[in-house]
């Protein structure tokens, strides 16, 4: 990826976006899916696999834990096989994606033994691994914290141990980590108040098609009983609800009209009630999803962002473009991470009104956003400023977009798709 630190995006705004689109694999299915390959060495086919930044920093990981991965970006297939030679993930690599913790669950379940760096990542708030490592505990792993790693062992037999685990607060890498670890334990491992996100339940699909036995996931109790081990599959990566709803968004925000499809609509009920509240008309059709704003104006909704299947949070910072230009006042509230408002300064540069208190914002909508130099703190924030400029009048500069290429796939050629005005350049 050329200049991937340095690239902007120039946006011209003031075109309604009028077309189709087609949803990617979710980011958030695939990077736990990919680490999951760890408990086998057999082959494991992989299809709908986005190509994102992460996707790829998830490959160098698994190849430097000694797996063979081949993967076509055009066709989104990955193959991922053989055993890990290696138990350590590094820290070059867990900085760049928090994601990588979970390597840490199928490593001590499959080797017997991790060391995975603390993680680093983006700049959203906390997001401890303790809930990570008690569960692991429960399981019967030691673990230490030594030079910024943590090292975990199953002693005794060198096999984990089922165990009754209550997440002291919902977590989904958390859920899926402990899961993971639990499909090679000896005996039955319970999680409570386990993690609701489709993207739970599609790693659970993966990992029962690999010869796990994993029941509940979706629901708040999730019940694995271990095997002595795991084998290949073929999985398709379920379909991206974030990226859908962003693009339902920009649709909104323009005044135009836009289908996403190759969507799961069912997990975006929470963000199609907050869409038709806000004035769009939504319509699903089987797996396709369309926003038809033209004519309509804006209503202010009021948020909360809340786990699944409550509002996420990975859409509030979308959302708040559209409270920006709704005719009223709205407020958005944050109960997820505490530091995911960094993108309110760029979009009051923009000419939006939006006022931070504590964990909400105040948004007076404005009739209309002005084109400004805007600079992203996280992949979410990048979406939400990319809304904000194709909806603006003038030319929006975003700088820092390496984030976006974390999450959205080939976004430049889909929104360009419909009829938006964006270029990469350097």
């Amino acid at each position: 990826m050329t200049g991937f630190k340095t690239a902007k995006f120039k946006i011209v705004g003031g075109k309604a976006l009028d077309g189709e689109v087609i949803i990617s694999g979710a980011k958030n299915a695939a990077l736990p899916i990919l680490l999951s390959t760890i408990l086998t060495d057999e082959k494991v086919c992989l299809k709908n696999v986005p190509d994102l930044a992460d996707v790829k920093t998830s490959f160098k990981l698994l190849q430097d834990l000694g797996k063979k991965c081949n993967y076509d970006a055009e066709t989104g297939v990955a193959e991922i096989e053989g055993g890990v030679t290696s138990h350590v993930a590094s820290y070059e690599l867990v900085k760049t994606m928090r994601a990588s913790i979970m390597a840490l669950g199928p490593l001590v379940a499959f080797a017997g033994s991790a060391e995975v760096s603390l993680p680093g990542g983006c700049a959203i708030g906390a997001r401890p691994v303790d809930l990570h490592i008690k569960g692991l505990k429960e399981m019967g792993a030691q673990i230490n914290l030594d030079d910024g790693y943590i090292k975990a062992n199953a002693i005794g037999s060198g096999r984990l141990h089922g165990g009754h685990i209550i997440m002291d607060k919902v977590s989904v890498t958390g859920t899926e980590n402990l899961m993971m670890a639990a499909c090679l334990a000896d005996g039955t491992t319970v999680i409570e108040n386990a993690a609701l996100e489709p993207e739970v339940e599609d790693l659970a699909k993966c990992l029962n098609k690999m010869g796990a036995q994993v029941k509940g996931a979706g629901t708040s109790r999730i019940e694995i009983e271990g095997v002595e081990k795991l084998h290949g599959c073929d999985h398709s990566v379920v379909a991206d609800r974030i990226e859908a709803g962003t693009y339902l968004i920009a649709g909104i925000a323009t005044g135009g009209i836009v289908t996403c499809h190759n969507t799961l609509p069912s997990s975006l009920e929470s963000v199609l009630q907050k869409l038709r509240e806000a004035n769009a008309l939504i319509t699903v059709d089987g797996t396709s999803i369309t926003a038809d704003m033209r004519n309509r104006q804006i209503k202010p909704v009021n948020v909360v962002t809340a786990p699944h299947p409550g509002f996420p949070t990975d859409m509030q910072a979308q959302i708040t473009v559209l409270n920006a230009l709704a005719s009223g006042v709205s407020s958005v509230t944050e109960t997820i991470f505490e530091n995911r408002f960094m993108h309110i300064a760029e979009l009051i540069r923009m000419g939006a009104k939006l006022e931070i208190k504590g964990n909400t914002v105040i948004c007076e909508g404005v009739s209309r956003l002005k084109g400004a130099q805007v600079m992203s703190s996280d992949l979410r924030a990048s979406a939400s400023l990319v809304i904000a400029g194709l909806a603006a009048e003038g030319t929006t500069i975003v700088d820092r977009i390496y984030h976006m290429d974390r999450g959205y796939e080939h976004i430049e050629k889909k929104v360009r798709g419909l009829g938006g005005e964006i270029e990469r350049i350097y």
